[in-house]
């Protein structure tokens, strides 16, 4: 068995030329390992020692062992300590001057964050994300979506018309993005739009000039209206939850053919009848529907050959929903106490 003052002597030559951390763990494994550490030889060594030796080379080396424990430490820390220097010489940043003030976190407005969740989840399903004019042409906005010169949308009693250029408007919705979208994307395509509409507007509880939509549109062979409804269905139980359900009811809109309203199952209540629901069980939030033939031509797609289904979804209702808003105003209003809420 080897002297424990030889070990003593090693060990205390070892440890004064240490320079690092991971040189202090090679060192510590040396002697103190469970399998080869010399120091755990020498306890192991101790059954072959005379019986009346034992006790006084047991406490030795016991002895020993505390103080080589003790100089690890003591090595580990003034290692630590020098380390912790050369970070303050080096950082760019002042790590040790006194803890200031927290300064107020910026918040998301409630439509962008609803915003942001839908364009994760159709992202999620391979929908491209455009981004269009607010200022539009009649064209785009009306006439290639199908709507006719008569359509009592095309009023000035509901649209901004630009003075002095005839033929532009303030884009009514979302869905003028639809056609600009056709021509320059390739078949098939998944497409969503967000955006700022338009409408002129008698602002109260429930109505503002100034709104929020998010348009979107497939356009591939062999698609149905049982395509839309699974859509549908994995929007609504993103928002509302896995227990959320859909309802559609026919409805008319130029754009499409044919068209529905779509409906969610009120989670207010959980169907029961509530006054948001009007005591009907369902809550209306999006309108839907296939697309009209005449809206894909003008999109440059053959009619024969490809269908589409396109959706339109109200931001505004469905964060007026969501977080239990009353008026709508509120968005627009720039009140710091109702922003800092989200």
């Amino acid at each position: 068995m080897q002297d424990y003052l030889q070990i003593k002597e090693k060990f205390n030559s070892q440890i004064n030329s240490v320079q690092d951390l991971n040189s202090l763990e090679l060192l510590e494994q040396e002697y103190f390992s469970r399998k080869a550490g010399e120091i755990t030889l020498l306890m192991r060594g101790l059954g072959d020692v005379p019986e009346e030796e034992r006790k006084e080379k047991g406490q030795k080396i016991n002895e020993l062992k505390v103080a080589m424990v003790q100089s690890i430490e003591s090595k580990r820390l003034e290692l630590k300590e020098n380390e912790y220097k050369k970070i303050i010489e080096t950082e760019s940043i002042d790590i040790t001057q006194p803890n200031l003030p927290k300064h107020e976190s910026g918040h998301l407005h409630p439509i962008t964050l609803v915003q942001n969740q839908l364009e994760d989840l159709f992202t999620s399903m391979g929908f491209a994300i455009e981004d269009g004019p607010e200022l539009e042409s009649e064209y785009y906005n009306f006439t290639a979506l199908n709507i006719p010169e008569t359509h009592p949308a095309r009023d000035t009693q509901d649209t901004f018309y630009i003075k002095d250029h005839a033929g532009w408007v303030m884009r009514t919705h979302t869905s003028s993005m639809q056609v600009r979208a056709m021509q320059s994307n390739d078949l098939p395509m998944r497409v969503i739009m967000p955006g700022r509409c338009y409408r002129n507007e008698s602002t109260d509880a429930r109505h503002e000039h100034t709104f929020y939509q998010l348009e979107g549109f497939v356009v591939d062979e062999n698609i149905s209206f049982a395509n839309l409804k699974g859509i549908l269905e994995v929007v609504a139980k993103n928002l509302y939850g896995p227990e959320a359900k859909i309802r559609l009811r026919p409805k008319f809109y130029p754009f499409v053919e044919p068209g529905v309203n779509g409906e969610v199952s009120c989670f207010l209540c959980e169907s029961k009848g509530c006054r948001v629901c009007k005591q009907s069980g369902w809550l209306e939030i999006f309108g839907a529907g296939m697309i009209h033939p005449n809206v894909l031509s003008a999109g440059g797609i053959d009619a024969q050959k490809y269908q589409g289904f396109a959706f339109g979804l109200g931001l505004d209702r469905l964060v007026m929903l969501k977080y239990g808003i009353e008026d709508i105003r509120h968005f627009q209003g720039g009140d710091l106490r109702f922003l800092k809420q989200f």
